[in-house]
């Protein structure tokens, strides 16, 4: 005669209607009293309590940044999966939708300015380089649905073959922490007037004690000048037509100059890629306001720029992880704007659950933290309805900690791939434009240039 087991657990959650408002263990990142802070800030709440408390929504918007491929309805069931004792009311996607729209973006907007920051503490290993916080600014597009009215506010792409295509989208720039890839700042709009226009928004978090990392797109007299004006220090890769004036010669190789009204120390360096399939040589100029090569050598200033990657490394987690290279949800400019914030207040939540269970662990890097088995473990949280309420004894670490913590990334090897078109028009194109899709294990030479008498 066969036995059978019968496994009980109990599951703890805000009471009555408010009972499907919940993020999972990410919920203890992101508490109730935190979301019912923002909505009495923003006056979002309810004026009479209904199926969909506005608390309620906050959480129902989160988890549909968890779970991009389902539709709010679909998250409505992932979020009452494990609620099957208790008496849920059934919502319809009308319902969801005025929920959404009675909310507006602010509420989303003002949690993630709440949880926004490095995510980092000094003994944060990679956070910091000569005692300063290493970030970095860079931009990235997200496609959004192509409706009439979107599209005549954002406008569309254009390239060779006809003068508009693709998705309308909107530019997403992001201050990020290179360390943990954690985002201190971001703002979005059309994609004109460009990055450094739009990121001139960011430069309010900079300050004295981090040092930026700008590619070519950032590095104009305007904003090079704003960012040091901020007291943090940049350092930037110019283009290969800017030639700025050798004002003297150090004795590392780089040289002091001076690039609109700041004064910059520039280096000029030869890197070379080795590969399987052959070397690659380049030429790369990059300027910075660390003026001393004793306390910061060239050769180190070359390496450090390499962690400008880092938050390309963010966009991939959010445009690929979380959103699988989908289109965001909303059809109205306001919905694109709360499904954005939702969508950067989630990945942030994961980032703080991340940078905690690494800090439990002395010398436990967070670039060896993956963040796909976070989100992963933050999905099951959310159907499991688990995690919600903190116990009495805190656990830092958590399902989602002991996740990433079990199955650490190798140590991080040197790789490249040619830069490719990630969507051509045609599915065949690759062929037709022969591109190497594959990586390579690589290796890294660096030589600083010199020309010229070294000045005393």
């Amino acid at each position: 005669m066969s036995g059978q087991s019968v496994i009980t657990r109990e599951i703890a959650v805000a009471e009555g209607v408010f009972a499907p408002g919940h993020l999972g263990e990410l919920t203890q990142i992101v508490p109730f009293e935190l979301v019912d802070t923002v909505l009495a800030e923003c006056g979002a709440v309810q004026q009479r309590l209904r199926k969909l408390p506005a608390r309620v929504v906050v959480y129902l918007l989160l988890a549909s940044a968890l779970f991009e491929e389902c539709g709010y309805r679909a998250v409505w069931a992932r979020l009452t999966a494990a609620l099957g004792s208790l008496p849920i009311p059934k919502v319809t996607g009308t319902a969801l939708w005025h929920a959404r729209c009675r909310l507006g973006a602010r509420p989303l907007r003002a949690l993630f300015d709440l949880l926004r920051g490095p995510a980092s503490t000094i003994r944060t290993t990679g956070a910091r380089w000569a005692g300063m916080l290493v970030v970095a600014i860079d931009g990235t597009y997200l496609d959004v649905p192509d409706d009439p009215k979107i599209r005549d506010r954002l406008g569309k792409g254009s390239n060779q073959y006809t003068a508009a295509s693709g998705y309308p989208q909107v530019l997403l720039t992001a201050l990020v922490a290179c360390g943990t890839r954690a985002v201190i700042d971001a703002v979005f709009g059309p994609r004109k007037p460009g990055e450094p226009v739009l990121g001139q928004r960011l430069l309010r978090s900079l300050h004295q004690g981090m040092v930026v990392l700008l590619d070519r797109g950032f590095a104009t007299n305007a904003f090079l000048d704003a960012v040091a004006d901020t007291k943090a220090d940049f350092l930037a890769r110019l283009s290969a037509a800017r030639k700025p004036p050798v004002l003297r010669r150090l004795a590392d190789g780089s040289f002091l100059s001076r690039i609109g009204t700041t004064e910059v120390r520039v280096i000029e360096c030869e890197i070379t890629i080795a590969t399987t399939a052959g070397r690659h040589t380049g030429v790369y100029r990059l300027a910075t306001t660390l003026l001393d090569p004793h306390r910061h050598p060239a050769f180190e200033l070359v390496k450090l720029y390499h962690e400008r990657w880092e938050v390309e490394s963010a966009y991939f987690a959010i445009k690929k992880s979380m959103l699988g290279r989908r289109v965001l949800r909303s059809r109205t400019l306001p919905g694109i704007a709360q499904e954005i914030y939702a969508l950067l207040t989630v990945y942030q939540a994961i980032r703080i659950a991340i940078a905690d269970a690494t800090g439990t662990t002395p010398g436990a890097d967070p670039d060896r933290a993956s963040f796909s088995i976070a989100l992963q473990a933050a999905r099951d949280q959310i159907i499991q309805a688990a995690g919600i309420i903190a116990d009495t004894t805190i656990d830092l670490v958590g399902a989602i900690g002991r996740a990433i913590l079990d199955h650490p990334m190798p140590a991080r090897r040197l790789r490249v791939s040619p830069r490719a078109v990630k969507r051509p028009l045609s599915r065949y194109a690759y062929k037709s434009l022969r591109v190497d899709r594959r990586t390579y294990k690589a290796t890294i030479s660096i030589d600083i240039l010199s020309t010229g008498p070294i000045s005393p």
